[in-house]
């Protein structure tokens, strides 16, 4: 019997992925865990392995397709002993079957569009207890019911859109999934009700459609270039972090001095490998990456993150760094920086980058963290502030190392100075709280010998 090939979940949150590459042909024979196909998700670049043996008897998505569904069919296997031809006709019947029995049980959302709706108003209407409120109604701002499937709300909710002002599709107008998907690709959506409150974030104005944008602009003076799904993801996630984060900016000065000293006799001693290169070469960015570790031990009240529920306080500091790609931004995570050398945070970084521009980082390596540092001083900027990465609940912006006249003893002097600002969410740290942890991160990179104590 012909075996399917599914398209895999890479991740929890995978809808989705680009199937970008075939790594094995129409009558190959395949084992248990040869990989077989690279698959393009938001982050990365995976690698599919089999599952069972037998030959490629089809393959139904070539290689190139965006956007393919996880559990749609990409391939036909012929088991062992199995006519390869017959398996490949059968392969049209085979992908419509095995896509039903590939289907998980219908979600909370597909349960709910199914349902028929009440035959009558009166029915409708007809009060229920408040404790088991219907799971497809909403309320609107203007405090009318909207009706509206769960994921399609929680879809609505991280990408920062008010349900209310979405076209339903849905039996008797209901928002479903597809409609806020619509939404986000600068679908129409419903003039804002007068009086309304306008969505978090927006400022009283409301967003504009695509198609008034284009209007400002004269046809053929832009290249219009789609988004790739990284970007997409980038863009819903911070939007919803910016609409639902209450966020607050600490700065601070830190002097390089002590820091800078270290560094150089640090490199000068470093051993070198079999291939006469440096076993490392710290960078400041190495130290910012320890200091901010340290810190959050050292302040465990901010190494958290919030929930509906509870506060997450972690045993660890998970610090992820932001590197920027050509074609967007991830943040892969050193785990447990605080118990590692500086050393060893250099080298695990620098591998880390490699892979993340390459595509090929897993998803457990940039998902989760405690808080992340974001470094634009090799552009020369001195200041700047940084979006908070959801679940992290801080992040710090760092600038370049300049010299500076300051003054110590009543006299002004040089001195290599770094501003550093740290974003906080209200909602897990407050103010206090997150001057305690920039305190204790500024006496770290200006006592470098403190992070090994």
């Amino acid at each position: 019997m012909p075996i399917n090939i599914l398209m895999p979940a890479l991740s929890p949150t995978m809808e989705k992925g680009n199937l970008a590459k075939w790594l094995k042909k129409e009558g190959d024979t395949v084992k248990s865990g040869d990989v077989i196909a690279e698959i393009e998700t938001d982050k990365a670049t995976m690698e599919v392995e089999a599952v069972d043996e037998g030959t490629i008897a089809k393959i139904l998505v070539p290689e190139g397709t965006a956007d393919v569904p996880v559990n749609d069919i990409i391939a036909i296997l012929a088991a062992d002993g199995e006519d390869v031809k017959a398996a490949a006709s059968g392969g049209g019947a085979a992908k419509s079957e095995a896509k039903a029995e590939a289907k998980p049980e219908p979600n909370a959302e597909a349960k709910s569009e199914a349902k028929p709706e009440p035959k009558s108003e009166a029915k409708q209407d007809a009060p229920k207890p408040a404790a088991a409120p219907a799971p497809a109604q909403a309320v609107a701002n203007t405090g009318a019911r909207v009706f509206s499937s769960p994921l399609a709300r929680r879809l609505a909710k991280e990408a920062g859109i008010d349900v209310s002002r979405v076209n339903g599709t849905g039996p008797r107008g209901r928002v479903v999934a597809a409609d806020i998907e619509k939404a986000k690709s600068g679908g129409a959506l419903k003039a804002p009700a007068a009086g309304a409150a306008a969505p978090a974030g927006s400022a009283g104005v409301p967003a504009m459609s695509d198609s008034a944008i284009l209007g400002l602009y004269e046809e053929g003076s832009y290249e219009s270039v789609p988004h790739d799904s990284m970007r997409r993801t980038i863009a819903q996630r911070l939007t919803a972090a910016t609409n639902s984060m209450p966020t607050f900016y600490l700065t601070v000065d830190c002097d390089l001095g002590k820091l800078s000293a270290a560094r150089e006799e640090i490199n000068a001693a470093a051993g070198k490998d079999k291939d006469g290169k440096p076993n490392y070469k710290l960078s400041v960015n190495d130290f910012v990456i320890k200091a901010m570790a340290v810190a959050l031990q050292k302040i465990p009240e901010a190494n958290v993150s919030w929930t509906e529920a509870a506060m997450l306080r972690h045993k660890h500091s998970d610090i992820g760094v932001a590197v920027a790609l050509p074609f967007g931004l991830i943040t892969p995570i050193i785990r447990q920086a605080e118990i590692k050398s500086i050393s060893a945070i250099s080298n695990e970084m620098k591998e880390l980058a490699a892979r993340a521009k390459a595509k090929k980082l897993k998803p457990h390596e940039y998902q989760g963290g405690a808080s992340s540092v974001s470094n634009l001083g090799m552009f020369g900027i001195k200041d700047f502030t940084a979006v908070i990465n959801p679940p992290q609940s801080s992040i710090l912006a760092v600038g370049t190392g300049e010299e500076r006249a300051v003054v110590r003893n009543g006299q002004i002097v040089a001195a290599t100075m770094m501003s550093v600002t740290l974003s906080c969410d209200h909602r897990a740290i407050d103010g206090a709280l997150g001057a305690e942890l920039i305190t204790a991160f500024k006496k770290l990179i200006e006592n470098p010998v403190m992070m090994v104590v």
